[in-house]
């Protein structure tokens, strides 16, 4: 059987307190989406015309972090204080009915909704960098040279804090007509997977430099 799971789950003080272990669950549960994920969709309106980009990220806490060159249009946009909503899906199956209409996915998605807040404080856009750079291999910013003054003053960095977040989720097998159960078309799942091929070699390496640990767990980790 399938399982299928949508809420729209306000992450603020007063639903913690309200209902505390939906909250926590569902905190859990969208931490975990994040975390997993590699690619956010970033939609926001900006002159009455929407616009969605697909950009890095970076979680600490509720905060989401997203960064770009300070003289991109859509930072300037941002900064001021934009509505956003943030989407990360990841995708893990392809599931195949009996019939057409039956055809899914098996996924886990989440949806961000929050404003933009330009981060201003070193230490914060120091962090925020290091969370961004670290999501997709962690330790990578410690094997980096030290990031200069001039390269994150020209960067702009986006917070967004969870303010509403909605899970959806669908994992199992198809969920076919009850009679369709006795035809004879095949049905099934057809898993799908995010996996990294070996590390290649920047041609001008210095001779004798091996691959970086964050990059060889990295590989080895899907």
């Amino acid at each position: 059987m399938s399982e299928q799971t949508s809420q729209q789950v306000p992450i603020t003080a007063t639903n913690k307190v309200r209902t505390a272990n939906r909250a926590n669950y569902d905190r859990q549960t969208i931490h975990a989406i994040l975390d997993d994920g590699l690619i956010a969709h970033v939609a926001f309106s900006l002159d009455d015309q929407p616009f969605v980009l697909p950009m890095a990220y970076g979680r600490i806490g509720d905060q989401l972090y997203i960064h770009g060159a300070k003289g991109a249009r859509m930072f300037k946009a941002l900064k001021k204080g934009l509505p956003i909503c943030i989407n990360v899906t990841i995708v893990d199956g392809f599931v195949v009915a009996r019939s057409a209409f039956h055809h899914s996915m098996n996924y886990r998605s989440a949806n961000i909704h929050g404003i933009g807040r330009l981060v201003e404080d070193r230490d914060e856009k120091y962090d925020a960098l290091v969370a961004v750079t670290d999501h997709i291999a962690p330790g990578r910013w410690d094997e980096t040279r030290e990031t200069t003054d001039k390269e994150i003053n020209a960067t702009t960095v986006i917070a967004v804090e969870i303010e509403t977040a909605a899970a959806k989720c669908r994992a199992g097998m198809p969920v076919d007509d009850e009679e369709d159960y006795a035809t004879d078309f095949w049905a099934g799942i057809v898993p799908i997977a995010t996996s990294f091929g070996p590390a290649i070699d920047d041609s001008r390496l210095k001779d004798g430099i091996p691959v970086a640990d964050s990059i060889k767990k990295l590989v080895a980790r899907r």
